[in-house]
């Protein structure tokens, strides 16, 4: 007798990858379930982070997440390098993070962006709300200048080798001018005598500008 019933193989590497998945799936409490598992095994098919939070960041009863740069790296890794993003596009990535929708939509007030969004820019806001409660926000109302951008080349910073994070001066120098603009006290003289002071005696022959060369420098006022 013909035998119709094939024994089925179980690769033995799922249970333990279902089991890590149902638990990051419930450290997370992602606000679309779908859409995040989506995210989570196209991350582990990368060989990318994938997108769990850590315990010490788990949602609050609001059932909103709080930003933090972890997220930020995150979402800037999501972008993919990048330098236009889609609102709608940006708008799913901040809801599968369940990131709080009324300090995306400060952020976009803010930049006055629309459909089409500068991530750099958009970043550079996300960076100036960590830890905003009250959705109108003012970038020079929650953190320093000098603050805003060294979380930003945090964020930005592919340093492995436990150095300080580092950016290129081109980069840094479009981030300042961004914020400084948005900000509305900082002059735009004032402004090119520091990034002109910068390129011509701090940055290095490499073109990169780390975190140490504005925070610890007395000599580099950004504000």
């Amino acid at each position: 007798m013909p035998q119709t019933d094939k024994q089925i193989c179980i690769p033995p590497e799922l249970p333990e990858l279902l089991k890590q998945f149902t638990k990051a799936a419930i450290r997370t409490q992602p606000s679309d379930l779908i859409q995040w598992a989506a995210d989570y095994f196209g991350a582990m098919s990368r060989g990318e982070i994938p997108p769990v939070r850590e315990r010490s960041e788990r949602i609050p009863l609001s059932n909103w997440a709080e930003l933090t740069p972890e997220l930020l790296k995150i979402l800037h890794s999501r972008v993919a390098g990048r330098l236009i993003i889609h609102a709608d596009e940006l708008a799913q990535m901040w809801k599968v993070l369940s990131l709080p929708t009324d300090l995306f939509n400060s952020v976009m007030n803010v930049g006055r962006f629309t459909e089409e969004i500068e991530w750099l820019k958009f970043l550079a806001l996300a960076c100036s709300s960590l830890g905003v409660i009250t959705p109108n926000f003012k970038t020079s109302e929650i953190m320093t200048i000098a603050k805003t951008l060294k979380i930003v080349c945090e964020v930005l910073s592919s340093e492995h080798d436990g150095g300080p994070p580092r950016i290129p001066f081109s980069t840094f120098q479009f981030l300042y001018t961004y914020i400084a603009e948005v900000d509305g006290e900082i002059s735009a003289s004032h402004v090119s005598r520091m990034l002109n002071y910068i390129e011509q005696e701090v940055i290095g022959p490499d073109g990169l500008i780390k975190v140490n060369d504005f925070t610890q420098n007395p000599r580099v006022r950004l504000e």
